[in-house]
């Protein structure tokens, strides 16, 4: 308490109010009360004001701040004022009483605080949380969590079973009233509650972990507070989890592979049905097993990729052998991820084992086959390639001894004495033939005999065993410092006439090392071989003749000159002589041309063969990967197809269709073509002769011969030069006409000129030979010009080379003189896109080859037509004579009943207007004549493809 006295308040207090007064006491004690407390001075005036004007004043909690320790402070205090009066009864002074209330108003202010930070908390909550009171249970509080759960219904107020009468079924009111009576709180985990979002919505399951907690007032339960958390998700994952789980552990019993789960330290803990049979464990005796055990002792160090995967938590693969429960070692790919529990920590390891055993020997098995075959491919054309005698049994012996892993090979040629027992070693494989020099040739005993008397293969796994073996005088057996040989291996290499060439023989120290399948390879090297040293003898032959023949030139030279009375005798031995000059001549062309033929035929047929041996071998192994082969082959037979064409050319039996040109046309559509083809070093120039003569030809084949031409002229300028392409009209007279076998004449001149390295004589007179090239291997046929020369003569004309080494070369084409009027040529190029048919274009295939035929009629269902076949003419008159209708008819031209051309004719007595397209291999003269088709014919030549097929069989059908 506080007397302020007077006008300017002086203070006089008591002990309480120093106390209040903090350390501006006792300083104030006696002061004017605006001095003593300055701060609030203002407040202070206006007290003094209405006191002493006899008014009264009263704060409840009155905020101020005060300086009573030299610092600013909040203080709230309960203030009184009353006027004091006196002796006249006038105010001479205020009476102040002061009641500090900080403490009280900061408590209620942190209470209030407190009861916020609750509030705030409580709607906040992840969780759910409300507050029911009485026995009603009746909604006292309720969060935004809670409200969420049930729909946001309004709850406050109003007891449970009205607010959400769904759960009172459920059992939940019941649960509260015994918590209410019993005191005892209750604990939900994962429980299942349907809950309306709405009313009259359906009800929506939820999963709830949650608490009824009692609320204790006095000692008594006056309600229940509810708090949980909605864990529907949680437990949609733990059941998801339990039901993949146990799908897991289904589809894993039954699986074909060999599943299996470790723990930490690498032991198993699970291993499905598979991996159980494999080891022979049960899941009782799980726990104790090793699987470490398995392991084949070399390749427990390929373990360390999964001793490093325990440690860095990573995935793994290895491939080891591992002991089956029979004992057998199998080789197992095992690959496992690492499993982590739900804190993210390693657990163990997840992983699959295949046994891969049969693939890997698979795998080794086809590399064994590859080697095999690529072995054969080189034997086969350095056989097909090679004319001497030597090199070809070298050949042999080498490859067959490296096919079948023989120690050493030998080839002895058979050659007999009196007795029949001389054999001469001829080459040896593996060894040096010093092993061999100081021993005897083998004699006719029962273990060599069957080879050189081509009875078959001989095999024994151990000779030393074989009943055959050790016989003879004088050693019994082999001699002493021979190679040792237990297993033993020999075939014959029979001639084509029947005649046992020799006989390939092949050892090894160790017993059982030949098997049957090299039987089969041996017997085709030794086919191959046997071919080869035919056609080698031949050539030896050939060699004896053409010998024989100019000593015979000799010797009738001589007699002409010495025995004049003899000249009719001579002559007729010179005939004789000539005859036969000209039987070994076409015996050498024959044999030149058939040797050619063989080589690069040999050459093709071994990419396709061996190709389709390949194709099959995948397939039936279910391997998809083969386009590599499929491609091969195909090029192989394109290739025979293309070589087949040139010497139909040569031979100027292919089909030609003329037409009748103009060359200088011809020639100048073909300009950028050739640039193209030749490439930039190489300048050409053309000179046309004005008012050129037509020529009847076939402009396809005209174009290929200038190209051919135009590319060995090229070849003929490696480091560049000049093309000169011209064109004149020339005259042959009767002695040109009789040296080159033409009619004399009105012709036309296409000389194709370069500047390249020219031709000697002996190269000129053998560059028409088929087969016959200057250039290296692979950079030609040997066909080029052959078929030129082919094409030119079968169109009536002829070529001349003129040639000069280091100058260059002309060659001159002549083709005669077309009289009629002269026509556009066509010199587009391309292929046309391939179209198809419709099922109601009916197409008659008649083939009497089975294969050739299934090919053409799948080629064409392939391309949407309808087809009938037919394997002879008289099947297909049959189905001609029938109601359905046919668009086109094709057939072969060469077949055993009668021809395609024939069988044509008789079809249009049945069919007026029936459409036909021929296809042969080779025509004879059914449609062609004098090499000439016939006007109106459709010719497709075999072989021939898809595309080509489609693009003729449209072209007729839409041909009106």
């Amino acid at each position: 308490m506080v007397t302020l006295w007077g006008e300017d308040g002086v203070m006089i207090y008591n002990d309480a109010y120093s106390r209040f007064a903090g350390g501006r006491h006792p300083g104030i004690f006696g002061r004017k009360v605006r001095e003593a407390w300055p701060e609030v001075a203002d407040f202070n005036d206006n007290v003094m004001k209405v006191g002493l004007g006899g008014g009264t004043l009263a704060y409840r909690d009155q905020e101020l701040i005060l300086y009573r320790n030299g610092e600013p402070e909040s203080v709230w205090l309960d203030l009184d004022y009353s006027p004091l009066l006196d002796e006249r009864g006038k105010p001479a002074g205020v009476m102040a009483i002061v009641v500090e209330t900080t403490a009280k108003i900061r408590a209620q202010r942190s209470l209030r605080d407190e009861r916020e930070g609750l509030r705030r908390m409580f709607e906040q909550a992840p969780g759910f949380m409300a507050m029911v009171t009485g026995p009603k249970h009746v909604f006292s509080m309720a969060n935004e969590a809670y409200c969420t759960l049930v729909g946001h219904r309004e709850v406050l107020g109003k007891p449970v079973e009205e607010v959400l009468p769904e759960v009172v079924e459920q059992g939940f009111v019941t649960l509260l009233d015994q918590v209410y009576r019993s005191g005892r709180p209750h604990v939900g985990r994962g429980t299942l509650v349907r809950l309306r979002s709405a009313a009259g919505e359906p009800f929506e399951e939820r999963y709830l972990d949650f608490i009824y907690q009692p609320v204790l007032s006095d000692g008594a339960v006056t309600g229940v507070f509810i708090q949980g958390y909605d864990v529907t998700e949680q437990k949609r994952v733990e059941i998801a989890l339990r039901e993949s789980e146990r799908w897991f552990r289904s589809v894993a019993e039954r699986a074909p592979v060999m599943l299996w789960m470790g723990d930490e330290t690498g032991k198993c803990v699970y291993l499905n049905r598979a991996q159980r049979n494999f080891w022979g464990v049960s899941r009782e005796s799980l726990e104790g097993f090793e699987w470490g055990a398995t392991v084949h002792p070399e390749d427990r160090r390929k373990l360390r990729p999964f001793e490093k995967a325990m440690k860095a938590h990573t995935g793994f693969t290895v491939e080891i052998r591992m002991r089956r429960a029979d004992g057998a070692y199998r080789t197992v790919m095992s690959t496992a991820q690492p499993r982590f529990g739900p804190r993210r920590e390693f657990v163990g390891m997840i992983g699959v084992n295949v046994d891969v055993t049969e693939t890997r020997e698979n795998e080794n098995a086809i590399r064994r086959e590859t080697r095999k075959f690529a072995t054969l491919n080189r034997t086969g054309a350095a056989l097909a390639a090679e004319l001497e005698l030597e090199k070809i049994v070298q050949i042999a012996t080498d490859a067959c001894t490296d096919l079948v892993g023989a120690e050493f090979g030998s080839f002895f040629y058979n050659v007999f004495d009196d007795k029949g027992e001389s054999y001469m070693l001829y080459t040896l494989s593996g060894v040096p033939r010093e092993k061999f020099s100081k021993f005897p040739m083998p004699r006719n005993t029962a273990v060599f005999g069957p080879t050189f008397r081509g009875e078959g293969v001989v095999r024994s796994d151990d000779i030393l065993q074989d009943p055959r073996y050790g016989k003879n005088a004088p050693y019994y057996g082999m001699p002493k410092g021979h190679l040792p040989v237990r297993s033993y291996l020999a075939v014959p290499v029979t001639s084509r006439t029947g005649e046992v060439i020799g006989g390939l023989f092949f050892g090894h120290s160790q017993p059982g090392r030949f098997l049957p399948e090299h039987e089969e390879l041996l017997v085709g090297v030794a086919g191959h071989a046997a071919t080869a040293i035919d056609n080698a003898r031949l050539l030896q032959a050939a060699e004896r003749e053409v010998a024989e023949r100019r000593r015979a030139e000799a010797a009738l030279q001589t007699l002409n000159t010495t025995l004049e009375q003899r000249v009719l005798e001579e002559v007729q031995e010179r005939s004789k002589a000539e005859d036969q000059l000209r039987q070994i001549q076409k015996m050498e062309a024959v044999g030149q041309l058939t040797g050619g033929i063989a080589h690069d035929f040999n050459n093709m047929l071994a990419v396709i063969i061996g190709g389709l041996n390949l194709l099959q071998r995948k397939l039936k192994k279910g391997e998809t990967d083969v386009e590599r082969f499929i491609e091969g082959a195909i090029d192989g037979a394109q290739r025979a197809a293309a070589l087949t064409q040139r010497l139909l050319a040569f031979s100027r039996q292919q089909p030609l269709a003329p037409e009748v040109l103009n060359p200088n046309r011809l020639v100048s559509g073909m300009t950028e073509l050739l640039r193209r083809t030749l490439g930039e070093p190489i300048s050409i120039e053309t000179v046309l002769t004005a008012g050129l003569w037509q020529v009847q030809a076939d402009p396809a084949q005209l174009e290929s011969a200038i190209l051919n031409l135009s590319v060995n002229a090229r070849d003929a300028m490696p480091d560049g030069g000049k093309l000169t392409i011209e064109t004149s009209n020339a005259f042959v007279d009767d002695a040109f006409a009789r040296e080159f076998a033409i009619t004399p004449g009105q012709y036309v001149l296409i000389a194709v000129a370069d500047t390249g390295t020219g031709m000697t004589p002996e190269v000129i007179a053998k560059a028409f030979d088929p087969f016959y090239t200057t250039k290296s291997v692979g950079k030609g046929t040997g066909l080029g010009l052959s078929q030129v020369y082919g094409f030119v003569r079968q169109s009536g004309g002829h070529v001349k080379i003129y040639s000069e080494p280091g100058i260059g070369t002309t060659v001159k084409i002549y083709l005669p003189r077309h009289y009629g009027e002269a026509v556009a040529v066509n010199t587009e190029s391309g292929v046309k896109a391939a179209y198809g048919g419709l099922p109601s274009e009916i197409v008659l295939v008649v083939e009497d080859e089975d294969r050739v035929r299934a090919v053409s009629v799948e080629a064409l269902k392939e391309l949407g037509y309808g087809v009938v076949e037919a394997s002879t003419p008289a099947e297909a008159l049959r189905i001609l004579e029938g109601e359905g209708e046919i668009a086109l008819l094709f057939t072969d031209v060469v077949m055993p009943q009668m021809s395609g051309r024939e069988l044509a004719d008789l079809a249009r007595t049945r069919r007026p207007g029936l459409k036909v397209l021929y296809t042969t291999g080779y025509t004879r003269n059914a449609i062609v004549h004098n090499g000439i088709l016939d006007p109106g014919t459709n010719l497709l030549t075999k072989p021939f493809s898809v595309e080509e097929l489609a693009n003729k069989v449209r072209a007729i059908l839409d041909r009106n």
